[in-house]
């Protein structure tokens, strides 16, 4: 049997704002909708890229993680929390 190699090891990435709510979720949506789920270092991507207005570069050094790891973060967490406003889904943020 063959050993699975599954990548590299994942990095860990510095987080200093954590979130104060785990969970968005839409009215006006009868029933249960469907949920997306974020990671908290894709919220603190957001947080620093969009509500702080850090550059890149900036917000990549204070994450701990180089500009390209920053750049697909910041790409994932935008495109599920987009996801979320456009479809009506809960959007969850969990380690």
């Amino acid at each position: 049997m063959k050993t699975r190699i599954n990548g590299r090891p994942k990095k860990k990435k510095n987080v200093r704002g954590v979130p104060r709510v785990s969970q968005f979720s839409p009215r006006g949506n009868p029933g249960r909708p469907d949920e997306v789920v974020i990671a908290v270092a894709g919220y603190e991507a957001i947080r620093l890229a969009d509500h702080l207005d850090m550059t890149q570069k900036e917000a990549a050094a204070m994450m701990g993680v180089s500009q390209q790891s920053f750049s697909r973060i910041v790409r994932e967490a935008r495109r599920s929390v987009a996801d979320a406003i456009v479809n009506a889904k809960i959007l969850r943020i969990e380690d």
